[in-house]
């Protein structure tokens, strides 16, 4: 098994470096997910996961227009922040299931589509239900109950038995925090005028150990964290800050709360005995930031949506865009490009096969 494992983590390194790899390297993943019972993928988060939730909500937090979506399957929007795919989605393909995560509450979702996997994941959401609250999106209480919708549609399709048994062997996927900062802490007075910076990590963490108890309760085994990424390299941060690189004091922060992330995941290994793997996404974007001809880039401080400066969002509607958004680590002056996702899928991809499957 151990052999195995490495022979896995070193095709997941060679997809990154060659192209050549990627069939290699997908036989190889799909193999380990069927040798170990991966049913499907069940997605948690915010605008970094949401393929479309955000659609069916009284918000302006959507992204369901040009030009999101000009790198999709034939070009069209979908309500993911991006030009083309997520991260979960490149996951879920490279598993072997689907090539796309579906929104929940897509209209338009099909029976047999819960069989591989859903997103309740909602734009500008977090760890802090306040954060939700100021954009009218989803929490996390929400999107747990969201979940108990699911398993009992799930019941109704393949039994009650059958639908534990996919739960249980499901990979559920975390990834928020970003706008407890960026659209809270950093913005709203209220939580400032409560917590210090540190306290305020503090209480982020204290809620995700009470999200991920609640998901075990619900039948989650195997929990893949995404950890915030360095929003002090966004191009809005520095837009805001007059900054030509990265803010510091913005980072640090990100970087003190994964920590904190990091060693809760340890705690809750021990005590509910959850199979749990970290992906390291603030290392990736900030060496990507940092080296971009590693990356194959060549734009990093800037958006490929309008000028890439301050615009997300319904201030990217029908913007211009550039020519090949390949080549820029931002899609819009806050999310990644479809290239930066498909590098973090590739991490999350190697943290699975290093941890979560052993």
């Amino acid at each position: 098994m151990a052999r195995m494992l490495a022979l896995v983590v070193v095709a997941l390194w060679v997809l990154n470096m060659a192209m050549v790899s990627r069939a290699l390297n997908a036989h190889e993943v799909r193999q380990l997910a069927s040798k170990h019972n991966i049913t499907c993928v069940l997605v948690f988060g915010d605008s970094s996961v949401d393929p479309g939730n955000n659609n069916r909500l009284p918000t302006t937090m959507k992204g369901n227009f040009p030009p999101y979506g000009k790198d999709f399957f034939d070009g069209r929007p979908t309500g993911r922040f991006s030009n083309g795919r997520l991260a979960t989605d490149f996951i879920a393909e490279a598993i072997g299931y689907t090539k796309t995560i579906p929104a929940f509450l897509d209209p338009n979702i099909k029976p047999t589509d819960l069989l591989h996997g859903v997103s309740f994941a909602s734009a500008a959401s977090g760890y802090d239900d306040l954060t939700a609250n100021i954009s009218n999106v989803l929490p996390v209480s929400q999107q747990l109950k969201y979940l108990m919708h699911y398993k009992i549609h799930l019941g109704r399709l393949v039994g009650e038995k059958k639908a534990n048994f996919i739960i249980n062997n499901a990979v559920f996927i975390m990834s928020m925090g970003t706008n407890d900062f960026l659209q809270n802490y950093f913005l709203d007075p209220t939580r400032p005028d409560q917590y210090t910076v540190e306290e305020y990590e503090n209480f982020l963490v204290s809620r995700m150990e009470d999200d991920f108890k609640e998901m075990h309760r619900l039948g989650a085994r195997r929990l893949v964290v995404v950890g915030v990424p360095p929003m002090g390299c966004m191009p809005l941060v520095k837009t805001l800050k007059n900054e030509k690189t990265c803010v510091e004091s913005y980072n640090q922060a990100v970087s003190s709360l994964n920590s904190k992330i990091k060693q809760t995941l340890i705690k809750l290994r021990q005590t509910l005995g959850i199979k749990d793997a970290y992906v390291d996404c603030y290392t990736m974007i900030l060496n990507a930031v940092n080296n971009p001809k590693q990356y194959g880039l060549l734009e990093t401080g800037i958006g490929c949506c309008g000028t890439g400066t301050v615009e997300y969002g319904d201030s990217c509607r029908g913007l211009d865009t550039c020519e090949d958004a390949s080549k820029y680590a931002f899609w819009d002056a806050v999310h990644p490009s479809q290239k930066i996702y498909q590098l973090l899928a590739d991490e999350a991809l190697n943290s699975l096969s290093e941890a979560l499957l052993r």
